[in-house]
Parts: structure tokens; sequence; C-alpha cells
């Protein structure tokens, strides 16, 4: 898998989520860069659209993932 085809546009990528960046880095190549379908926010935007993810999310919150799309399916 290469890299996600939302990744324009994802705020983490955009680096709107800049609190711990070495962490940031790690989660930008395992998922952003490498396997976007484990990213939580690939998950969601798949399910039930991009818009519906929260601009919080970090791609290793899963559990999250699953709580949302649970709710809105």
């Amino acid at each position: 898998m290469g890299e996600c085809e939302f990744i324009k546009g994802c705020p983490f990528f955009q680096d709107k989520l800049v609190e711990k960046p070495v962490e940031i880095e790690e989660l930008k190549e395992k998922y952003c860069r490498n396997n976007n379908l484990n990213c939580a926010r690939y998950m969601i935007a798949q399910a039930v659209g991009k818009e519906k993810i929260p601009p919080d999310l970090y791609p290793d919150e899963k559990t999250v993932a699953y709580q949302v799309i649970a709710e809105l399916d």
C-alpha cells in the first residue's frame, strides 16, 4: 500500500496536530505513507465520509474510529 489518497488534505499530515513532532513523524510514516488501511482517520473516511473525522483524531486511535463508525452507521 502506498501513500494515503487523503494525504494532501489531511490535517494530521499537514502539521495541524504538532504536539509531539518526533512521534507524529513516526505515525505519518506508518499510517500516511505506508499503510493507510490501519489509519483510524482513513477508516472513518471510507466508512462514513471524511467530513465525519474528528479533527483531533490520531491515526492510531482505532477504538475511537470504531465508535464513530458505529454511531453513524
